[in-house]
């Protein structure tokens, strides 16, 4: 389907056009985009994401798309895990969408690549679970 217009437009930091973290809506839930190298240099990119998935009023899923990383440290990291715990927290399903080598070496390092559903081809995604209570 083709995507909603985007809550926020593609942040990217001055200096680091090939580096950046964007969060839209689309009609398969909140999807939040990162590219380049992502560090401690895009912490208000990352702020700014958090705050736009917090304010969500419905629990869609939210796709982590991080194919395009080409680095990652551990604020990178830390904001990856945030958006998984935020997705426990309000009952989003929350995926990590074809994530490079780079991310999922990274994350296989820290101990957590086992806690978060990869999917390795967008195509394939599985359909949300709907929890209810």
């Amino acid at each position: 389907m083709d995507p909603l217009p985007s809550d926020s437009a593609q942040d990217l930091v001055p200096g680091r056009l090939g580096s950046g973290i964007a969060c839209r809506n689309t009609y398969e839930g909140t999807v939040l985009t990162l590219w380049g190298d992502i560090d401690a240099l895009l912490r208000e990119n990352a702020s700014a994401a958090m705050a736009t998935l917090a304010a969500r009023p419905d629990p869609d899923p939210v796709i982590v798309d991080a194919r395009d990383v080409t680095f990652i440290d551990s604020s990178g990291v830390a904001f990856i895990l945030q958006v998984f715990v935020l997705g426990e927290e309000t009952g989003s399903p929350v995926l990590l969408r074809e994530p490079s080598a780079v991310v999922m070496e990274v994350l296989d390092m820290v101990g957590i690549s086992q806690r978060i559903p990869v999917v390795r081809n967008a195509a394939a995604a599985p359909e949300p679970q709907l929890h209810l209570m």
